[in-house]
């Protein structure tokens, strides 16, 4: 069922609707306080019936996400889809049909019923998890053949691919991003985990990795999902994102520190070291996170879209500091 707030059922017809998946997620939120001032109608498709996020004038509960969700309703009248739920990634799990049904059959089925219901574009948000897990030679262009490595990566290949071949038998179009490590307000896993040993003042053992390592704020991916929205040139391409500059692990903990008034405490370990401590522990995924390389190309994206990031890698965490100081020492 589709609720809509009056103004917006008044005025609907003179603007393009959007469908937003992961409304409630951590890039959908901030996503849905960005389209709220666009020129756009916003539904949020739900798993429950309960209030649409701030901003948003439009719900419908879909339920879960999977190969038989119904979406005939949520995608009525519906111009364009941003489709950035998923099962998100969780170390060590390894539990593969929950993420297939998801984030592959679940973005298979989503594709087919808009390209039925004569939705005109399809953005698919993907990881560069599906290029691989990192190297030290180049940064990972869009072109470059996929290398996914666990389960949740293999997973949104597979949603890609999905959306592909529904996009080769139908008029929508499609667009694809693929965006490394997510951060700023509201941020959990490691990065918050990072901003706590800061905040702590802990002596970390990382002064010595001098690893590069794409990010990309919240602030800077929503930006470019609104730019791709309605950019002629973006359909039928995949497209990377980042803040524009890589950094290493230990840099990253200077500027944390800058961004959270607190002193950078770096003890340098050789890399080696920390591997190795890494695999005796049990932690060899989380140490190769923290001192391996992980770079994407966006001069692509720059060029041909006429975009650039918003905000520059230190605004953005100045940003993640500021909300970490007020907000983001709750317990999570």
């Amino acid at each position: 069922m589709v609720r809509a707030a009056p103004l917006a059922a008044c005025t609907a017809r003179y603007m393009r609707r959007i469908l937003l998946t992961g409304a409630t997620g951590f890039v959908g939120r901030h996503l849905c306080a960005r389209l709220a001032g666009a020129p756009y109608t916003v539904r949020a498709a739900l798993r429950l019936p309960v209030a649409a996020p701030a901003g948003v004038a439009e719900s419908a509960a879909v339920g879960s996400i999977g190969a038989h969700t119904d979406w005939d309703s949520a995608l009525k009248d519906v111009d364009v889809v941003i489709h950035a739920a998923a099962r998100a990634h969780r170390p060590n799990d390894t539990a593969v049909e929950p993420y297939l049904e998801v984030n592959a059959r679940g973005t298979q089925h989503l594709a087919a019923a808009a390209a039925r219901a004569g939705v005109e574009r399809f953005i698919y948000l993907s990881s560069v998890k599906v290029n691989g897990e990192g190297r030290a030679e180049r940064p990972y262009r869009a072109d470059d053949a996929p290398h996914p490595e666990d389960v949740y990566a293999n997973s949104k290949w597979l949603g890609e691919k999905y959306l592909w071949e529904v996009s080769r038998s139908s008029s929508m179009q499609p667009v694809v991003v693929r965006a490394p490590l997510v951060y700023g307000p509201e941020v959990k896993g490691n990065f918050l985990r990072l901003l706590r040993w800061v905040e702590e003042a802990r002596l970390l053992p990382l002064g010595a990795v001098q690893n590069r390592r794409s990010l990309v704020s919240v602030w800077t991916l929503c930006d470019l999902l609104m730019h791709v929205v309605e950019h002629p040139a973006a359909t039928h391409r995949t497209w990377m994102v980042s803040d524009g500059e890589d950094i290493s692990t230990s840099d990253l903990v200077r500027r944390l520190a800058q961004a959270l008034d607190r002193p950078a405490r770096l003890l340098s370990i050789p890399p080696p070291l920390l591997r190795l401590a890494g695999n005796l522990l049990g932690r060899g995924a989380e140490v190769r996170r923290l001192c391996d390389s992980l770079t994407v190309d966006i001069a692509p994206t720059r060029e041909l879209l006429g975009w650039s990031p918003p905000l520059s890698l230190d605004e953005a965490l100045a940003r993640t500091g500021s909300w970490y100081r007020s907000a983001g020492r709750a317990p999570q």
